[in-house]
């Protein structure tokens, strides 16, 4: 599995490209579309309803009948789907949509919304406003825009001081200051708040209070030092992504894990779950029941490479990502993802107590469902993350029948109604109803008798449009990501800097930390735009788009550069760089900063 795949073709951040359409046939689909003959899984859970007759007019689904009662509508696009399933849209209820290159894999594999939990901020608004507005390919995306957490974890998840008012794990500590940001965020759009490991419980309830208030949902890591998942239910969440904290609240010797989920690598390591204790589980059951909280577990990442068909799951991914339609997908990506199998091929002793770990909370979840619970299927896929976006969703399903033990139907609730009533949209979607959104999927086999059905699918449609579910070699997001690169190295750089004791002699190496603004709209005036970063002089030049533009320098932490109307008059991401001429104090820092990137959008 280690063998390199296809390499990736290199996509050039400044050159809009088309965005190749993802429906078929676009200007010949019908606005009436009948689709009859196939049994009906509505994703309420109860019994399938063979020969139905969906009619979908424009993007709403008008009826739900049977096949043969009353007459299509004249002009209807009408689809046999005689011996086939339909299911809703599936939903994944944890991504971080922080890459271009997934639009496709959700969609292909019958995934039409996603929730992103953090992480995304202004980038990931801008891709739900393109999708939402047919510019832009992809699954419906609902985003938390950023996150709220401890000052030591958010300084541990690399915030720095030029972290913007949209930045993920903004520090929150006191009510006052959890309420503050639960408003931005709300105000920016977010369709749900996230609140990350170290807020006190104070915290935690000031920004639950906001969310319900606007009607959203809290979704919550509590990894410590003072929340755990206990702590979090009492004080407002609704969601336990990972089913966070859950280890810590019912382990026999919580002081044995003190301290567990200060790493970022614990959030997705179960070993806590083999110190389970059953009475303390029970009884965390029972409060998670009364508050109505929703669990999404992850297995398909909490356990990579301890999964009972880990292997199949692994080939399934290689053989997807070795097509040669997806050429585009970065090979660094396609590495990170096959690369999550062999991630817990540890020593015996550590394998063997995540085995024990990972056994105990599916036992946990299994217990949680049979008293009445409600879980939702997630991934915590994303560019770089633990799962292969679309497909991975399928694998978690796979794990919560055979693992598990929930049966299809509730597996796929799981993945459909749940996940919307919990994020609060079941008004719109989750159901195959009258008057809901036209999310479906159909399948050519039953899915109620064997949940890896779901992957042998004949359509899927997305808002009242049917899918073209080709892979296309030419695909490219015309807004890539606008994230500064290597914020790593520029904190070395800036550190390196601030040690130099003479600058007599050559020029300091350039490094940006952030521009503002970071996203204008196709057709603006004239900009002037500030860099802020280190080693900036009188000779410092700034390029945008790899064109030379005017710059005067503010200080040694500040450029100001003059972006002309001329250059913002098509949306795309541009690459912006600082470069200082020869020659350097430190050359093995090179002469040329790292990139920085403006996002023109694409007008309302």
């Amino acid at each position: 599995m280690k063998r390199r795949v296809c390499q990736a073709i290199t996509l050039s951040l400044f050159v809009l490209f088309p965005v190749l359409p993802l429906v078929r046939g676009q200007a010949e689909q019908s606005s009436i579309i009948v689709i009859e003959g196939a049994t009906l899984i509505d994703g309420n859970g109860g019994p399938p309803v063979p020969g139905s007759r969906i009619i979908i007019r424009g993007n709403r689904i008008e009826t739900v009948t049977r096949k043969g009662e009353g007459s299509n509508p004249a002009g209807a696009q009408v689809i046999n789907a005689d011996g086939k399933f339909i299911v809703p849209g599936l939903m994944d209820a944890h991504v971080h949509y922080n890459e271009e290159h997934l639009p496709e894999l959700f969609l292909n594999h019958g995934v039409t919304s996603v929730f992103e939990i953090g992480g995304g901020e202004e980038w990931a608004l801008v891709q739900k406003k393109a999708i939402e507005r047919g510019k832009i390919p992809g699954p419906r995306l609902f985003v938390a825009v950023g996150s709220m957490a401890g000052g030591r974890i958010a300084a541990l998840g690399g915030v720095t001081a030029a972290a913007g008012p949209l930045s993920s794990r903004q520090v929150v500590m006191t009510p006052d200051k959890a309420r503050e940001v639960a408003k931005r965020f709300i105000d920016a759009g977010a369709d749900m708040i996230k609140v990350h490991r170290g807020p006190p419980p104070e915290a935690y309830q000031a920004a639950a209070e906001e969310a319900h208030k606007a009607g959203l949902p809290v979704v919550a890591q509590p990894l410590g030092p003072t929340v755990y998942a206990r702590e979090a239910v009492l004080a407002g969440a609704d969601i336990l992504e990972h089913a966070a904290g859950v280890g810590y609240s019912i382990a026999k010797d919580p002081a044995k894990w003190k301290g567990w989920g200060d790493m970022e690598e614990h959030s997705l390591d179960p070993s806590i779950f083999a110190d389970m204790d059953d009475a303390k589980a029970a009884e965390l059951i029972q409060l998670l029941l009364q508050r109505r909280v929703y669990l999404e577990p992850d297995f398909v990442c909490q356990g990579r490479g301890l999964q009972k068909r880990r292997n199949e799951y692994e080939l399934q991914d290689y053989r997807l990502l070795e097509l040669p339609e997806l050429s585009y997908i970065p090979e660094r990506t396609r590495l990170k993802w096959l690369d999550n199998y062999t991630e817990f091929d540890d020593e015996p002793g550590v394998r063997q107590l995540r085995e024990k770990g990972f056994h105990n909370m599916q036992k946990f979840t299994a217990q949680f469902v049979r008293a009445g619970g409600k879980i939702l299927a997630g991934t915590d896929a994303s560019g770089n993350g633990w799962a292969v976006a679309g497909i991975g969703l399928h694998h978690e399903l796979d794990i919560l029948v055979f693992e598990v033990g929930l049966t299809p139907m509730q597996a796929i609730v799981a993945s459909t109604r749940n996940v919307a009533e919990a994020f609060r949209l079941l008004d719109r979607l989750g159901t195959i109803e009258q008057g809901k959104l036209a999310d479906l999927v159909i399948v050519s086999e039953d899915p109620l008798k064997d949940i890896r059905n779901l992957m042998k699918i004949d359509r899927v449609m997305k808002d009242g449009r049917i899918i073209d579910r080709t892979y296309h070699p030419s695909f490219t997001n015309p807004l890539p990501n606008l994230a500064v690169e290597g914020p790593t190295w520029v904190a070395a750089l800036k550190k390196e800097t601030e040690s130099m004791r003479t600058t007599s002699f050559g020029q300091l190496s350039p490094g940006i930390e952030s521009v503002s603004p970071k996203i204008v709209t196709e057709g603006s005036p004239t900009l002037t735009l500030t860099i802020n970063g280190v080693g900036f002089t009188k000779r410092s030049k700034v390029t945008f788009g790899g064109e030379p533009v005017p710059a005067t320098l503010v200080s040694a932490t500040e450029l100001k550069a003059i972006i002309d109307a001329s250059r913002l008059v098509r949306p795309g991401t541009f690459p912006i760089t600082v470069t200082n001429p020869e020659p350097l104090q430190r050359p093995q820092w090179g002469g040329t900063s790292n990139r920085a990137y403006l996002l023109v959008n694409f007008k309302e």
